[in-house]
């Protein structure tokens, strides 16, 4: 029976997961991340997966979903939100402390892949896994297999602007990558209370803010439709230029149940067809779909289009 190890590089926590063939779990563990420390954070992953297989008997496969990417250019981590990875050679390293090849992967990739390989999207052909937390990412699996692309970063859509935008909408607020009104800046959990605040004054994040529109509070209500119809914008571009069969929700924000039944009426318009038949889901592995990504991005059915590090 083979063993797979997904190890799950968070900024608050760190999680490795050991699946068997047929997705079971064998055993699971968090512990908090390092912060700021290289050195510390290899030691973490590189524990993990050792205690893990002293305790299983044998030694797997070892994935890994961090925030950020590898660049195919340099073979260096970018555009991590946990900023002492940027720089690093994540994969070589862990690999020669392990004593063994690692995969490394987006942890947008990672919850695609997971969802897409025994998730929500099982069987589909072509699916998008969207993130709405901190921020805003997903990954592209075709076919089974993980689009990374040349430049690795396939399915950063939170970094293209905000689609059809109205007068009130431009230019947008700043974004952390140096341009305005980029679709996260709007639609990740911090834009959504940033916006609320824009218009009520108010500081409230988006469970409170569910919350609140659910006891019929008119601004909670109304900065959620804005939300939901920027949302609806944003996928829309996805659905004319990927087509997916399947669009799965994750992060935080995606656990919001009216954006099930609003998306799909307020993106058709947008949408270059006479009608639109993407499937819009929830993940059925919720937060453990990043973690369990990572122990699929081994099988020859989700093997990387690029180089396996990537």
């Amino acid at each position: 029976m083979t063993l797979r190890l997904g190890l799950d590089l968070g900024g608050t926590k760190t999680e490795i997961i050991a699946l068997d063939d047929e997705g079971r779990i064998l055993l699971r563990r968090r512990r908090p991340s390092p912060r700021a420390a290289y050195g510390a954070t290899l030691d973490c992953l590189a524990a993990l997966v050792t205690e893990a297989e002293a305790e299983l008997g044998r030694q797997g496969s070892v994935g890994v979903a961090m925030p950020g990417a590898i660049s195919p250019a340099s073979g260096l981590v970018k555009n991590a939100n946990s900023h002492w990875l940027n720089g690093q050679r994540l994969d070589h390293d862990l690999a020669e402390r392990l004593g063994r090849p690692v995969r490394v992967a987006n942890d947008a990739d990672c919850f695609a892949l997971s969802e897409a390989t025994d998730g929500a999207a099982a069987g589909a052909s072509s699916v998008f896994g969207v993130i709405l937390g901190t921020g805003v990412g997903a990954g592209i699996v075709v076919n089974g297999r993980l689009l990374a692309g040349p430049n690795a970063i396939a399915g950063e859509w939170g970094h293209m602007p905000l689609p059809w935008p109205g007068d009130d909408e431009r230019p947008g607020p700043d974004c952390y990558c140096g341009l305005k009104g980029c679709v996260e800046t709007f639609c990740s959990g911090p834009g959504l209370a940033a916006d609320h605040q824009k218009s009520t004054g108010h500081a409230i994040e988006g469970p409170a803010l569910l919350a609140l529109a659910q006891a019929g509070d008119a601004q909670a209500q109304a900065s959620l439709d804005r939300h939901a119809d920027r949302l609806a914008r944003a996928l829309a571009v996805v659905i004319n230029i990927l087509d997916p069969q399947v669009i799965v929700l994750g992060g935080g924000l995606g656990q919001m149940p009216h954006l099930y039944q609003a998306l799909p009426r307020l993106w058709t318009p947008w949408v270059f067809s006479d009608r639109v038949d993407t499937r819009l889901v929830a993940p059925r592995h919720g937060d453990s779909s990043g973690v369990r990504g990572a122990a699929w991005l081994w099988p020859p059915s989700s093997t990387l289009e690029t180089d396996p590090h990537a």
